[in-house]
């Protein structure tokens, strides 16, 4: 085989020492104090594609090959020399291997395990920049070559297909994807598998293992998403939900020595990880899309040592003693000293006939590339007035035809930032009609048409429209707290002065001082973001919330 090193990065500007970076004499001699020295023979294989990936190595003397194995065939697509080091994000936490680790001559290595590889990168500051960039670099390059585990067999036109493509890549996880209508080899790959074209989406794990249309659940596990999360000990704190307000509240509970456990329905980022672009958060002039934000936060929150269980719901909340409890989808129990609830909300569904008929088979609540690319060159509706719908607007009319956004009321400055107003005023291809709701959707398997309905005039039109974009209001997810803890009229959650003296009466809130700022009316359980009462409904309010909760946190903890 030839040296692919220089094959190893394909990322525009990026320089290949930034991904496998030369550690200094210096630099390894301190990793060396947290690990162990080996001597190895060549041909030794370190670590295998499907291992719990724990162990992370430097190369001291000798090489080690990064090997991709397909079947038969196995690829050398990187290699590691004196001063270089293995590993990317899934050792922070112990997901399983992509690749195949083998040292190609006798080499000597220093071996960390993953708990000790996660206290130097909190340590050492110089290290941490150096192996954290490198890591993230690394599962990019995984993403864009499509180096991963996964192998997705669908349709575009598919509901189950964009469900499992949006889980895993929101989840950042490397896949393959195959499509049954377009792909002229996929028969072959069907008859391999013993799969036939009606049973799509089919996902491949492993090579070996095939799932028909699983659950988001079920691909996890397929995966090892949570196999090296502990469910037993008691955690400091319990974070259910991981969006900007869970994230937060799991970097800095973390990274000031709590042990910190999240629960998450579906994907880091919440609904802000399905927005285009943000640009009107704090220290990003050029805007940042929801699922970069989203992915930003949890790696710090893994190196932090925080722990995401993803794809997992929270059913119950007990709270009727200390340590609280918490009912997971699965049927385990976390029992956690504090609890803090991030879980958001979610777009409200409209009162149509037949939208369940369509939701993501023309019927979307988030505008990515991953639907932009489906809708390409078409025309599309946006129904919503807040800033998450025009950002999609926006987003869209790079991709479509026309966007027609439809709003109830005469206008959207009351609803929407200025700059978004303004770029929908000046786009040509984006045109706002008011005072405006759907009537009705029709279609078999996949939306077709749209009728709408002016409800100043009564008139209605009908339109030869594939895709609807649904971004308006918000109902709480709560259902899992009731008759736990005190919510408003909307099933949002009181908190701090919010909290009436028959909220407390009927709590028995044990204490004479009153809940902090972000408490319910349970001692100890905390409510952040969009599920809050009261909450500004902005990124970098809870953001805010989500940091202030551990202070709160850190006072529970001591009474």
């Amino acid at each position: 085989m030839t040296d692919p090193r220089p094959s190893t990065v394909a990322l525009p500007g990026e320089q290949p020492d930034r991904m496998f970076p030369q550690l200094t004499v210096e630099q390894v001699a301190r990793i060396a104090l947290h690990g162990q020295t080996l001597r190895v023979p060549a041909g030794k294989v370190l670590l295998e594609p499907g291992e719990e990936y724990t162990r992370f190595f430097v190369v001291k003397t000798g090489q080690i090959d990064i090997v991709r194995v397909s079947g038969e065939v196995q690829e050398v697509v990187a290699i590691c020399r004196a001063g270089q080091f293995t590993g990317e994000l899934g050792l922070l936490a112990g997901r399983r291997a992509f690749l195949r680790l083998r040292a190609s001559e006798p080499s000597e290595i220093i071996q960390l395990d993953r708990t000790h590889l996660l206290a130097l990168v909190q340590a050492d500051s110089e290290l941490s920049e150096i192996v954290m960039r490198a890591f993230i670099l690394r599962r990019v390059e995984l993403i864009a070559r499509g180096f991963g585990d996964v192998v997705l067999v669908g349709s575009s036109h598919s509901a189950g297909t964009l469900r499992l493509r949006e889980f895993l890549t929101r989840n950042g996880h490397p896949y393959a994807s195959v499509d049954v209508e377009r792909d002229p080899d996929v028969q072959a790959l069907l008859d391999r598998f013993q799969v036939i074209v009606e049973e799509v989406p089919v996902v491949i794990c492993y090579g070996r293992h095939v799932l028909r249309n699983p659950t988001n659940q079920q691909l996890a596990d397929c995966l090892g998403f949570n196999d090296a999360i502990g469910r037993t000990q008691i955690r400091d704190v319990v974070i259910v939900g991981a969006g900007p307000a869970g994230l937060a509240a799991a970097v800095y509970a973390a990274s000031e020595g709590l042990d910190v456990l999240v629960l998450e329905t579906d994907a880091p980022g919440g609904q802000a990880g399905s927005s285009s672009r943000i640009e009107n958060y704090l220290g990003f002039p050029n805007g940042i899309s929801g699922q970069e934000l989203a992915g930003r936060a949890y790696t710090q929150a893994q190196k932090f040592g925080a722990e995401v269980l993803i794809a997992r719901s929270a059913i119950r909340l007990n709270c009727d003693k200390k340590p609280y409890s918490i009912e997971i989808d699965d049927g385990s129990r976390i029992q956690a000293r504090a609890v803090i609830i991030a879980s958001g909300a979610q777009y409200r569904r409209l009162a149509l006939e037949y939208l369940s008929r369509f939701e993501g088979a023309g019927i979307y609540y988030g505008a990515t590339f991953i639907e932009a690319r489906i809708c390409n060159g078409e025309n599309v509706v946006v129904v919503g007035g807040g800033n998450s719908a025009g950002q999609a607007a926006v987003f869209l009319s790079r991709f479509v035809k026309n966007v027609h956004v439809l709003i109830r009321s005469g206008g959207l400055a009351e609803t929407m930032s200025r700059y978004l107003i303004r770029r929908i005023e000046e786009s040509p291809s984006i045109v706002l009609r008011t005072h405006t709701e759907i009537a009705a959707l029709e279609g078999e398997d996949h939306l077709e048409r749209v009728r709408w309905r002016d409800n100043q005039s009564g008139e209605t039109e009908v339109h030869d429209i594939r895709h609807v974009f649904v971004m308006t209001g918000a109902d709480p997810n709560t259902a899992w707290l009731e008759g736990c803890i005190a919510l408003d009229d909307k099933a949002f959650i009181k908190t701090g002065p919010d909290l009436s003296h028959g909220d407390l009466t009927g709590a028995q809130w044990p204490f004479t001082r009153a809940p902090y700022f972000l408490e319910t009316s349970i001692p100890a359980v905390f409510a952040t973001g969009d599920v809050r009462a009261g909450n500004p409904k902005r990124v970098a309010s809870a953001v805010g919330e989500g940091a202030n909760a551990v202070l709160f946190v850190h006072r529970v903890l001591s009474e």
